[in-house]
């Protein structure tokens, strides 16, 4: 527990104690009058001041792979699954401005910035907060490198956090309000031989919108905001008739896929080459069944090769064949992967980076902390509140990780009631009496249709997570059915950690400061959070006065023990119980929080690594015999 939050938790004590002796001397005898007034005022300033924000020491940390970061930062093509050869990036610098919402767009800037990374990170070369009632500008001039007479340029953003106004040689041509969702918008009319690129930039942290971890006042497991720019920005030239999507369903069982083929205009010849096998539609609907297939899990992450052709456009794309299902098995209702029962061990995964923020300085970082994951393992992570860029997926698919995807919050948070009230116990409240207003409903169905929708195709997402406790909670059953009918191949947690209301693929715990205990449930059990010891490498945390994890470790011995003990004395002997999935928190430190396996820098694997592998082989022998008995 940070040292915020319990100060916090103690105030509101005192606090509450206070209001006690301030009734007792208003409506008390004469004699006890002065000593309740006492109490009640030394209390009162005792609760204050545990409020009292105490002054904090930032240090800002580079991970090795800024080191070669240079001025033209992500360029790999950004949408593996619908790739064609037309690309032009538009990362690198540009110029920026931050002014007052009501003044008028600059006519000068300010200074650069580095795109795509967000303006209070340090690989940005900005580092300044957004405050609230600021505007913040971007600014850009490019060529098209094609010819696009009688073309269409479409004008892509993997994400713009919170509000984007995209601005064309003046002409205002989009506006997303979604942070963490890509977004394009064709802009061939609006084209000069030289053109100007202005973004205009709303950030007050708006809590009807989605905001992940993001606070105003950040500190214990809430994060500093990120506004603006946080994902590549890129051009495409296309022909009038291009293949706008492909949408693959995999029949696992039947050895069938389906390829639904959404183009602008329908009913011209396809042909589609898989693996080298050529088939040919004029449909847009093309079913192809497989004498034998070869199946993608962790252990063997196979993918099948995609090629569509048309007369006037032609992406390269991939599928794979897996299944997820539910089973009974010795009376538990076990998850499966591929008819067989899998027991999925993994880590939470916040996605932050101590130089980026929402971004990593390259693409090496995100592949070279999922190859140590995988070496170490695990075989999940669980993507936390967070939408990655799809090159992660990608890297997800190719090495073999699972991932559990979380939709991104909105709405209110509350300590007392999502926080407080559940670690002393209480966690069966009814969300249908949780108050969340109209707005913040629609948007957050929406923003969950179009997280399913984009990225629906990627194999290794097995699981959907609704809710996390209780965040922006509300109606969790008709969210459960709506989710089902956007996707019913995966699993979904609909309320991770608590307020289970009953209609869920899984029964979902957090359990951090107690012993890990289940009870026989007619739903698989999953550990969706646990663990989190925290241990602090000197020179490589961010925060030097306030620190955050669920118990610390001296050392690395010290920390290593703690891991091992807590697996296998509880988390090992459940998997027979009926355990069927277990997250440790979580794969890095993020700013106050020290729990993670690598420093928040990523310069340090804080943890033995003989020992996890040790660790993580016997649990993964459950998966090599297909059978826990």
């Amino acid at each position: 527990m940070t040292q915020k939050m319990l100060r916090k938790i103690l105030a509101s004590i005192q606090l509450i104690l206070a209001a006690v002796c301030y009734i007792v001397f208003i409506y008390g005898g004469e004699s006890v009058k002065s000593i309740f007034l006492t109490i009640a005022l030394i209390l009162t300033l005792s609760g204050l001041l545990f409020l009292a924000n105490k002054k904090e020491v930032f240090t800002t940390l580079y991970s090795k792979y800024a080191e070669k970061l240079t001025n033209e930062p992500w360029q790999e093509y950004p949408r593996p699954q619908l790739m064609r050869k037309s690309y032009q990036n538009l990362n690198g610098i540009w110029e920026y401005s931050i002014k007052p919402k009501k003044a008028p767009q600059p006519k000068t800037y300010s200074g650069e910035i580095l795109v795509p990374f967000p303006l209070e990170s340090a690989l940005s070369k900005v580092k300044k907060q957004l405050k609230k009632g600021q505007i913040l500008y971007y600014k850009r001039n490019f060529l098209v490198n094609e010819d696009y007479t009688d073309k269409l340029v479409f004008l892509h953003f993997g994400a713009v956090d919170q509000i984007a106004h995209i601005y064309l040689n003046g002409n205002l041509v989009h506006t997303s309000y979604n942070g963490y969702l890509p977004f394009s918008v064709e802009i061939s009319k609006y084209l000069l031989p030289e053109n100007e690129l202005v973004v205009k930039v709303e950030d007050d942290l708006n809590n009807r919108y989605p905001y992940g971890k993001q606070s105003k006042k950040r500190g214990g497991i809430w994060y500093t905001k990120t506004s603006g720019i946080w994902q590549t920005v890129w051009l495409e030239v296309v022909n009038k008739n291009y293949i706008k999507n492909v949408k693959y369903d995999i029949d696992y069982d039947k050895k069938m896929v389906t390829l639904v083929i959404d183009e602008a205009i329908s009913s011209t010849l396809k042909t589609v080459t898989i693996n080298d096998k050529k088939y040919q539609t004029v449909s847009n609907t093309l079913d192809i069944t497989f004498d034998d297939v070869i199946s993608w899990s962790p252990e063997d992450p196979y993918l099948y090769d995609v090629k569509i052709e048309t007369e006037t456009d032609d992406v390269t794309s991939y599928f794979a064949f897996r299944k997820l299902s539910i089973e009974t098995i010795n009376d538990k209702q076990t998850l499966c992967l591929n008819n067989k029962p899998y027991f999925f061990n993994g880590l939470l995964d916040q996605g932050y980076f101590s130089d980026g923020i929402y971004l990593p300085a390259s693409l090496k970082a995100y592949e070279d902390e999922i190859q140590t994951i995988k070496e170490l393992g695990f075989n999940t992570l669980r993507k936390h509140i967070k939408i990655e860029p799809l090159l992660w997926y990608h890297l997800c698919d190719k090495k073999g990780i699972i991932v559990w995807q979380d939709m991104v919050n909105n709405g209110k948070y509350h300590f007392i009631r999502d926080t407080a009230l559940p670690n002393f116990g209480i966690k069966n409240l009814n969300d249908k009496k949780f108050r969340v207003n109209k707005k913040t409903k629609e948007v957050f169905i929406q923003s969950m249709e179009q997280t399913v929708k984009h990225l629906y195709n990627v194999p290794s997402i097995c699981l959907w997570t609704i809710f996390n406790e209780g965040w922006g909670q509300f109606d969790s059953a008709p969210l459960y059915k709506r989710l089902k009918e956007l996707d019913n191949s995966r699993f979904v947690d609909t309320n991770s950690g608590w307020f289970d209301c009953g209609v869920s693929d899984v029964k979902s715990l957090h359990i951090y400061f107690k012993p890990i205990e289940i009870e026989k449930s007619d739903r698989p059990i999953i550990l969706s959070e646990f663990g989190g010891f925290g241990h602090s490498v000197a020179g490589h945390y961010f925060n030097v006065s306030e620190q955050f994890s669920y118990g610390f470790a001296k050392s690395e011995e010290e920390l290593s023990e703690k891991f091992k003990k807590l697996y296998e004395t509880e988390i090992i002997p459940l998997i027979e119980k009926g355990l069927c999935a277990a997250i440790y928190t979580q794969v890095s430190d993020v700013e106050d929080e020290l729990n993670g396996l690598f420093t928040f820098d990523r310069y340090k694997l804080k943890f033995n690594k003989e020992v996890v592998k040790e660790v993580n082989k016997k649990i993964n022998e459950y998966n090599e015999r297909g059978t826990y008995e």
